[in-house]
């Protein structure tokens, strides 16, 4: 892969995210009954991040997982072992799904339909930091960082965050295959 253009640095994901929080707090008017959900691997760092901004804005820690969706595929990537850290009931709660990058929609079905097999929660919100198109089912993200257009077989978009905020190698990057 031949990296095409960095769209994002690590301080525009932090803004991004912090935006993303207060709209998810105006939304649903605070966090009560809600928790995260973190879909593995890529949605895990945002996750937390939103996690720890809830936390600054809000004073109150939120119930947080993480939902590995590979035995709910249902193409190549699918794989028997399920290895969510979810500890808490989901039943009558409002779920907030967060992931990386929303392409096709069938990461998000896969991780819905996890979700429902858990519980019966009062609704399901996603939250994505990139929106590039090309939906093969019919989803759409609550809460999207930056929608960016791209060709569906000849680009990739990859997000690199790390634990530290100020990474210079964090970045929201386009690769052509």
């Amino acid at each position: 892969m031949l990296l095409k253009n960095k769209v994002m640095d690590s301080k525009d994901i932090q803004r991004t995210l912090m935006r993303l929080t207060h709209e998810l707090l105006e939304r649903n008017r605070g966090v009560e009954n809600t928790v995260l959900l973190g879909i593995k691997k890529g949605g895990k760092e945002i996750c937390d991040r939103i996690w720890d901004n809830i936390y600054k804005i809000e004073n109150i820690y939120l119930e947080k997982g993480y939902i590995d969706v590979s035995p709910y595929r249902d193409d190549e990537k699918k794989n028997q072992e399920d290895t969510s850290e979810i500890n808490f009931a989901l039943t009558d709660k409002t779920v907030v799904l967060i992931d990386d990058v929303l392409f096709t929609g069938r990461t998000v079905r896969a991780a819905m339909e996890a979700i429902v097999n858990l519980g019966r929660p009062k609704n399901i919100q996603l939250m994505v930091l990139i929106d590039r198109g090309h939906r093969e089912f019919p989803i759409k993200a609550d809460y999207v960082g930056k929608n960016i257009p791209t060709s569906k077989n000849n680009e990739e978009v990859k997000v690199f965050i790390g634990k530290e905020f100020d990474n210079p190698e964090n970045g929201v990057f386009i690769y052509n295959r």
